[in-house]
C-alpha cells in the first residue's frame, strides 16, 4: 500500500513506500510558494518607484523568503504587508488573477519574467538572478502533466487564503492538495526511472526566517538549499544563542523526519549530535556522531586511507570527536583510549594537525583527572605555534594562565601572557578566544581582590562588538564567557548591596540561559551564593538552609563550606568542625588554595567561639602566608582583619589598630560593603579600647572619633540590611553617647536597639566573638 507521504509528495524514486535513492538530487523545485516569491520579485522590478525605506525592507526580506520553508499565502502576504502594504495588495491581485484564469496565464507569467542573462535589473550572478534562473530551468523541464498539476496546486494555494477564517490566524496550514506540486520535482517524464538528479521532499524542519510570523510549524517539504540553511541556522544558534534555537524535543523531531527519508544526510546526524549534547543524552549523541562519520566516510568515495582527504581523515577525526564526547560526560578512561587510537592513526598518516588536536585534548583530560599536565600543555603550545595553529596555541596559553593563577603567579606575568595572545586573536579574528580571554581576565582580577578592574573587564566583554557575523537576530553570543562575566557582575553588585541590579542581571541570565542549557549551572550556583549570603547577613538562618542543599547539588565543595558556615552560625560547633576538617582535606587534595584559606578562617572563628584566641593565631598565620604566596589580596585583607580582632581580644589594641591601618585602604578601595563595615567596626573597637587608658582630654577625643567611625560603618551595614552588625553598632553608639553626655542621641540608639531586638531576638551568642 502506498505510504501517506507518497500520496502527498510525488517522488519518482519512491515506489510502494520504498525509498530507492537519496532525496536531495535537485537543488530546488517550483512550488506555489516559489511562484509567489517570483511574483514579488516581478512586482519589485516592474512596478512604479516605491519609497526608499519600503524598498530597503523588501530587499532585506528577499533572502529569508528564498531560503526559508514554504509559507502559506496568508503568512507570505502578511510579511510583505509589514514592509510595503501597496506591494502586498498588488501581489495579492496578481496571484488571484493567475489562479482565477487559465493555465495560459501561469505560462504567460513565466514567459514575462525578466531574463537574468538580458539587460535587466536582475543580474545573472546575484542572489535574485540565481533564484530566478533555477526556477525558470526547473519550470522548463516540467512535462505538460506536471505543469497542469502545478497550476492546480497554485489554485488551491490561493483559494486556501480566501477561505481561511479570521480565527485561524497565521498558523493555518496548507491543504494537502497544495503540496501536490511536489510531483513537479522530477526533471524528466515520470515514466523514466533514474537514480541521479531526482529530488525527494522533506518535511520542513522549522522556521528559517528572521522575519517570520508563523512560529515553528512546518508547512511543506524542504529542498536541499532549505535544509542546508536550516542546519546552518540551528547549528549557529546552538553555538551562540541556544535560547533562540528550537527546543531539544522539537528539533529532534524535525531531524527524525528528515532522516526518515534520507538517512544518509550526514549534516542532519551531526546536528542531532549537537542537540543531544544539550540534554546530556549520551546514547543518542554517540549514535548520531557515529552515523555522521559513517555517512561522511561513505560519501567520500575514492578518498585515500592515509591522505589528507577521504575516509582516512574522517576516521581520525571521528575517533577524536568520540574522545571529546566521553570527556564531556566524565568518562576519562574511555576518552583516553579513544585519544590513543586517534594519535596512532594520525601518526601513521603523518597528520600533524590532527595530532595537535589530540594533544590539546590529552592535556584537557589529564587536567580533569587532577594530574599535573603542565608539560603536556607547554608541548602543545610549542607544536601548535610551529604548525601555525593559533587557535590551539592560544587555548594552551589560556590553560597555562589559569593554572598559573591558581599557583600564585603574579598578575603582571599572567596579563602579559594574555595580552600577547590577544594580539593574535584580533589579527586572526578569533572572537571566541577574545571573549574567553576577557572572561578569564575578569576572573583573575576578581580572584586577586581587584573588584574595580574585574568590573571594568566584565563590562568590556559585554559591550564589545562581536567579530562573528550577527545572523538570525543574535545580538549577543550566549557562550560560557558571557555567562561567567554576567555572574561576576551579579556577585560584584551583591557585594555593594545593589540587590535590585542583581535581580535584573539574574533575570537576564535566566532568559538567555534557560535551565536546560549547558551553561545554566553557572548562574544557578551564583544565584544560590548570593541568596545564601543575604540570608546570613539578615540573620535569617532558616532561609539559608535550603540554599545549602541546592548548592551542594551543583558544587560539593561550595555546599560543604556553606553548610559549615550555617552550623557555626547556629552554634553547632562540633558538627561544623568536622565538616571543615573534611573540607580542608578535600581542598588540599584538589589544590584549591582559595577554599583552603576560607576554611582556615572559618576554623579560627570556631576557636573564637570557645574563647581560644591564642589557638586561632597559628591558623590565621597559615592563611596569611598562603594568601600572600598566591597574591590573593582580598583574602589576605580578610585574614589581617581576623588577626587584628584576635590581637584585640588578647588585649593588645595598639597592635590590632596597626594591622588594621595597613589593609584599610585596600579594603575601602576594593572590598565589599560587608568587609568595609567590619573593618570600620573593628577600628571603632580598637579606638574604644585605647581610649580607656588615655588621659581625659585624649579619651573624649578618641570617643568622638569612635562615634564617627561607627556612623560610617552604620551606613555600610544599613545598605546590606545586616541586622546582627547593626545591633552591635547601636549598642556601642548608645554607650558612647552616654559616656559623652549626649542624652538624646543615647535614647535614639537605645530605641533602635530595642526595636531590632524585638524584630530579631538574640540567639544566645555574644557579639564579642565576631568581627
Amino acid at each position: 500500500m502506498a505510504s501517506v507521504h507518497e500520496s502527498l509528495y510525488f517522488n519518482p524514486m519512491m515506489t510502494n513506500g520504498v525509498v530507492h535513492a537519496n532525496i536531495f538530487g535537485i537543488k530546488d523545485w517550483v512550488t506555489p510558494y516559489k511562484i509567489s516569491v517570483l511574483a514579488l520579485l516581478y512586482e519589485m522590478i516592474t512596478s512604479k518607484p516605491m519609497a526608499l525605506l519600503e524598498r530597503r525592507r523588501l530587499n532585506k526580506l528577499i533572502l529569508p523568503l528564498q531560503q526559508g520553508p514554504d509559507l502559506t499565502l496568508k503568512q507570505f502576504l502578511m510579511i510583505v504587508e509589514l514592509c510595503c502594504p501597496e506591494t502586498s495588495f498588488e501581489l495579492r491581485c496578481r496571484l488571484y488573477q493567475m489562479a482565477d484564469g487559465e493555465l495560459k496565464d501561469m505560462e504567460h507569467f513565466f514567459s514575462t519574467l525578466p531574463n537574468p542573462f538580458s539587460d535587466s535589473e536582475v543580474y545573472k550572478t546575484s542572489v535574485v538572478g540565481l533564484f530566478m534562473r533555477h526556477m525558470l530551468l526547473a519550470y522548463n523541464k516540467l512535462s505538460f502533466s506536471q505543469v497542469f498539476k502545478l497550476y492546480k496546486s497554485l489554485q488551491q494555494y490561493c483559494n486556501k487564503d480566501r477561505w481561511v477564517t479570521p480565527s485561524s490566524g497565521p498558523q493555518a496550514e496548507l491543504p494537502s492538495a497544495a503540496n501536490e506540486d511536489m510531483e513537479l520535482t522530477s526533471t524528466e517524464d515520470t515514466s523514466v526511472d533514474r537514480v541521479d538528479g531526482v529530488d525527494r521532499e522533506e518535511p520542513d524542519a522549522g522556521p528559517l526566517h528572521q522575519s517570520e510570523l508563523c512560529g515553528h510549524d512546518t508547512t511543506g517539504p524542504l529542498s536541499q538549499k532549505q535544509a542546508e540553511y536550516f542546519f546552518a541556522r540551528q547549528a549557529y544558534l546552538l553555538k551562540n544563542d541556544e535560547n533562540k534555537a528550537m527546543t531539544p524535543a522539537i528539533l529532534q523531531n524535525e531531524l527524525n523526519n528528515i532522516l526518515k527519508f534520507n538517512p544518509d544526510f550526514a549534516e542532519a546526524h551531526y546536528l542531532s549530535y549537537l542537540n543531544s549534547m544539550r540534554v546530556q543524552d549520551i546514547y543518542i549523541a554517540t549514535h548520531s556522531l557515529l552515523h555522521y562519520f559513517d555517512r561522511l566516510i561513505l560519501s567520500g568515495g575514492e578518498g585515500k586511507s592515509n591522505g589528507d582527504e577521504g575516509y582516512g581523515r574522517s576516521l581520525r577525526y571521528a575517533i577524536l570527536n568520540l574522545a571529546t564526547l566521553h570527556c564531556r560526560f566524565g568518562h576519562y578512561q574511555q576518552a583516553d583510549l579513544a585519544l590513543q587510537e586517534a594519535i596512532r592513526i594520525a601518526q601513521e598518516a603523518n597528520d600533524h594537525v590532527c595530532l595537535q588536536h589530540c594533544l590539546s585534548w590529552l592535556y584537557t583530560v589529564e587536567h580533569m583527572r587532577g594530574s599535573d599536565c603542565v608539560v603536556l600543555t607547554e608541548d602543545s603550545v610549542k607544536m601548535a605555534s610551529h604548525f601555525c595553529l593559533p587557535y590551539l596555541a592560544s587555548l594552551g596559553i589560556q590553560s597555562l594562565v589559569q593554572r598559573g593563577a591558581t599557583q600564585g603567579m603574579t598578575a603582571n606575568k599572567l596579563l602579559d601572557a594574555l595580552r600577547s595572545t590577544d594580539m593574535v586573536h584580533w589579527k586572526q579574528s578569533l572572537s571566541e578566544l577574545i571573549e574567553i580571554s576577557l572572561a578569564q581576565t575578569t576572573s583573575i582580577w576578581r580572584m586577586y581582590g581587584k573588584s574595580t578592574m574585574a568590573w571594568q573587564q566584565a563590562q568590556l566583554l559585554l559591550n564589545m562588538n562581536s567579530l562573528e557575523p550577527v545572523n538570525f537576530g543574535v545580538q549577543q553570543n550566549n557562550t560560557e564567557a558571557f555567562a561567567v562575566a554576567l555572574c561576576h557582575l551579579a556577585e560584584l553588585h551583591a557585594d555593594q548591596g545593589l540587590y535590585g541590579a542583581v535581580t535584573d542581571i539574574m533575570a537576564h541570565l535566566k532568559q538567555q540561559f534557560p535551565p536546560h542549557t549547558q551553561h545554566a549551572k553557572l548562574w544557578m550556583l551564583c544565584d544560590l551564593k548570593i541568596q545564601f549570603e543575604k540570608a546570613m547577613n539578615d540573620g535569617k538562618y532558616h532561609l539559608a538552609e535550603p540554599h545549602v542543599t541546592a548548592t551542594a547539588a551543583l558544587n560539593r565543595t561550595e555546599g560543604l563550606y556553606r553548610k559549615a558556615l550555617l552550623l557555626k552560625a547556629l552554634h553547632r560547633t562540633s558538627e561544623a568542625s568536622k565538616i571543615l576538617q573534611r573540607l580542608q582535606q578535600l581542598c588540599e587534595k584538589n589544590k584549591s588554595t582559595e577554599m583552603i584559606i576560607r576554611v582556615l578562617l572559618a576554623t579560627a572563628e570556631l576557636h573564637w567561639d570557645s574563647c581560644g584566641f591564642a589557638t586561632a593565631l597559628p591558623l590565621l598565620l597559615q592563611a596569611l602566608t598562603l594568601s600572600r604566596q598566591h597574591n590573593l589580596q582580598s583574602l589576605g585583607s580578610e585574614t589581617v582583619l581576623h588577626l587584628a580582632f584576635t590581637q584585640l581580644m588578647l588585649g593588645t589594641p595598639q597592635q590590632a589598630l596597626a594591622l588594621l591601618e595597613d589593609v584599610l585602604e585596600s579594603i575601602l578601595a576594593h572590598g565589599s560593603l560587608m568587609d568595609k563595615g567590619r573593618a570600620l567596626l573593628l577600628m571603632a573597637r580598637c579606638q574604644l579600647a585605647l581610649a580607656g587608658s588615655a588621659a581625659e582630654e585624649d579619651r573624649l577625643a578618641a570617643l568622638e572619633q569612635a562615634v564617627e567611625t561607627l556612623e560610617e560603618a552604620t551606613a555600610y551595614f544599613s545598605r546590606l540590611d545586616c541586622s546582627e552588625r547593626l545591633r552591635e553598632i547601636y549598642y556601642l553608639q548608645a554607650r558612647l553617647h552616654h559616656a559623652l553626655g549626649h542624652t538624646a542621641q543615647r535614647n535614639k540608639f537605645a530605641m533602635l536597639l530595642r526595636l531590632l531586638d524585638q524584630e530579631l531576638p538574640l540567639s544566645g551568642a555574644t557579639v564579642l566573638t565576631h568581627i
